[in-house]
């Protein structure tokens, strides 16, 4: 039976962790401000971004909500963007994704100065991840990296296969566990053999968004299954990409769908958060 990984007990720690640090820098006259940009009515962003909010009165820090119509124009959006560059109080900038129809997203997250990105999307951020020197680090891969600490998993010479390459999950993964030593497998949608490839691996992150796609021929016994998926499966639950049921038996360590990686992503917001306000002291 697998030891479970616990995000919801391991993101109260870090959010403790910020709230002290955020004290710290109130008491030599520093607050710690987070602009969050809303574009439309897309329900869930609007769910997540009251998540953030929370999280950010939970740490001291200070939000600031910015909600724009399905109407708004690039222009209108890159001008906000622009303020909030300028605003030397705000510390961080987050722009909920995705955005409207018709707005380039890509042009927005290199128009946020890149130490007022707490997202860790901004070409420059990417650039100091991928030779080993982040600033920030995007927020899901970050809590991924916390598992490892928290529980003591060791990673150095372990073989890791992480499954899907985006650039918010997949991508910087395998980066910081390449920097950690792990020997990394990139896997996507054209890999041959995936099953293969992953009965091979002692750590399997799993980030291609469908509902219990990996069942327990995907995983060899004692494998650490991370699980960034966030799904529904038919009857409407919440679920992963992995099904739990099946793999957790066989895992040595695993995420679970809620509750894993999820609360974690959130926690390495407001680290970030905080780590930008420490620079613009």
């Amino acid at each position: 039976m697998a030891e479970i990984l616990d995000g919801k007990a391991l993101s109260k720690k870090v959010k403790a962790q910020v709230k002290t640090g955020v004290e710290e820098l109130l008491a030599k006259g520093k607050e710690t401000h987070l602009a969050v940009v809303l574009v439309g009515d897309d329900p869930a962003s609007a769910i997540y971004v009251k998540h953030k909010h929370k999280d950010c009165k939970e740490c001291g820090i200070i939000s600031h909500d910015f909600r724009l119509s399905n109407d708004t124009s690039q222009e209108e959006l890159l001008g906000l963007i622009d303020k909030l560059n300028a605003d030397t109080s705000i510390d961080g900038i987050l722009v909920q994704l995705p955005l409207s129809k018709g707005l380039d997203e890509h042009q927005v997250i290199e128009r946020i100065h890149a130490d007022k990105d707490v997202d860790a999307f901004h070409p420059f951020n990417i650039g100091l991840l991928s030779i080993g020197m982040p600033r920030f680090a995007p927020c899901t891969p970050a809590g991924v990296m916390e598992f490892f600490e928290e529980y003591k998993i060791d990673i150095a010479s372990k073989n890791a296969v992480v499954i899907g390459r985006s650039n918010i999950v997949g991508k910087p993964m395998a980066q910081l566990l390449s920097t950690k030593d792990a020997t990394v497998t990139l896997c996507h949608s054209h890999t041959q053999n995936l099953a293969e490839i992953c009965r091979g691996a002692d750590i399997v992150v799993c980030a291609v968004g469908k509902p219990k796609i990996f069942g327990k021929d995907y995983f060899k016994e004692g494998a650490v299954v991370i699980d960034v998926g966030m799904n529904r499966d038919s009857e409407g639950k919440l679920c992963g990409d992995v099904d739990f049921e099946e793999v957790e038996p066989i895992a040595s360590y695993i995420t679970p769908v809620p509750g894993g990686v999820g609360p974690m992503t959130r926690a390495e917001l407001m680290k970030n958060t905080f780590r930008a306000s420490e620079l613009h002291i």
